[in-house]
């Protein structure tokens, strides 16, 4: 396993999304989800330090609230952690709706979110159900602690289109494909880095767990096998998806 790898060139640094109040939606992030808070530029932006990518939070120019359909180019972010169990409970003392956490097939165990605008919120423990946790939780810290921005979920009708701009073009190493048997899709994840997984078969299950502990945030794309409609691509100031945002460590 090559666990270093020459230095990218660029940094997935985050995703930005049109939201109606930037603030208020940001006083979500902060209390309940653990992150801090960016004021230094154009747009707000919320994170957890380190290589992994943030939210740009933007004023939306239409009054029209965000719904999250079938038919979103984006579809979430995924926040890798040690405890998800403990995050669970946490928030559910907070009153924040939260789904059960339970093993999804040989993906991870995972729980679900969604934040007061309505995007999507995924919390994927570092290691499958019943394994050894990577840390202990923290009852003290939002979400038990160690929380990152681990995945930014895009949906892709076209796979050869996708991974021709994001592969080949941007430069993104594949690091996983993993097959969603009867869900009508396939999950891709790239990243901007120099590591290889431990096993050399991207669909190897053993891989998983390695990839939820990765310090930088990976792409995730989607790839509709079964698409019922076709994909809806950001749309300028409307609320929702406004872009990738790529940075370049050249310069």
């Amino acid at each position: 396993m090559n666990t270093g790898g020459s230095a990218a060139a660029h940094r997935l640094a985050g995703v930005a999304l049109n939201v109606a109040s930037p603030e208020q939606l940001a006083a979500f992030y902060t209390r309940h989800l653990g992150m801090a808070v960016d004021r230094s530029g154009e747009f707000l932006r919320l994170g957890y330090g380190g290589p992994g990518a943030g939210l740009e939070l933007r004023p939306a120019s239409s009054p029209d609230p965000y719904v999250h359909d079938g038919s979103d180019e984006y579809w979430k972010i995924g926040i890798t952690l040690p405890d998800v169990d403990m995050a669970f409970e946490q928030l559910s003392r907070a009153g924040v709706a939260v789904t059960q956490p339970r093993q999804f097939l040989d993906i991870g165990y995972m729980c679900h979110l969604t934040d007061p605008d309505g995007f999507q919120i995924e919390l994927l423990q570092h290691t499958f159900e019943g394994r050894p946790r990577t840390s202990p939780g923290n009852p003290d810290l939002p979400l038990g602690g160690g929380a990152q921005i681990g995945q930014i979920t895009l949906r892709v009708a076209n796979l050869d289109n996708a991974l021709a701009l994001y592969q080949r073009s941007m430069g993104m190493r594949l690091l996983s494909k993993q097959v969603v048997a009867g869900r009508g899709f396939t999950l891709y994840f790239l990243a901007f880095t120099g590591e290889t997984p431990p096993n050399g078969d991207i669909e190897a299950v053993e891989d998983r767990p390695w990839l939820w502990q990765r310090p930088y945030t990976t792409l995730e794309l989607q790839h509709l096998t079964e698409p019922e409609r076709p994909v809806r691509p950001a749309a300028s100031g409307r609320a929702g998806y406004a872009g990738l945002l790529i940075e370049d460590r050249r310069g």
